[in-house]
């Protein structure tokens, strides 16, 4: 909840606020189904993809509107790529997520989702996002030329 409450605040900075705000709620739904003990840590690898088959389940439960069921599990979907593109891993796929989501809207996402866990360090998270757009910005200038 605390993810929703930091996603109120910036919403209107979205391209659509209402499937922000719904992705921010739906961001996490595929971590029960994907946690696991490994080695000792808590781990939800791929918590973004079946959450993303997971929110649109949800939502077609709510609504026929089939676009704004793309844009929320797109978001759902990519939410974990500032993470990848940022620490440079082999899961990062920005050419992949440009197709589906507005980047802009992901690094506003993941804004929240750092923010809203306890005691973020707000300039470090900042520095991230910039990155992750910056990164995202060169790998597809240099894709796309």
């Amino acid at each position: 909840m605390l993810v929703l409450d930091e996603a109120a605040k910036v919403k209107n900075k979205s391209s659509n606020p209402k499937a922000f705000m719904w992705a921010a709620l739906l961001h996490d739904i595929g971590k029960p189904d994907t946690t696991r003990e490994r080695k000792g840590r808590i781990t939800s690898y791929g918590h973004e993809k079946i959450g993303a088959d997971m929110a649109r389940d949800f939502l077609r439960e709510f609504t026929v509107h089939e676009e704004f069921i793309r844009e929320v599990a797109a978001l759902v979907r990519w939410h974990m790529q500032i993470l990848f593109v940022v620490n440079n891993l082999p899961f990062a796929q920005v050419e992949d997520m440009k197709k589906e989501v507005n980047v802009e809207d992901i690094g506003l996402l993941g804004w929240c989702d750092r923010m809203g866990r306890g005691n973020p360090d707000p300039k470090i998270e900042e520095e991230n996002i910039k990155l992750f757009l910056k990164k995202c910005s060169d790998k597809l200038k240099i894709t796309n030329p």
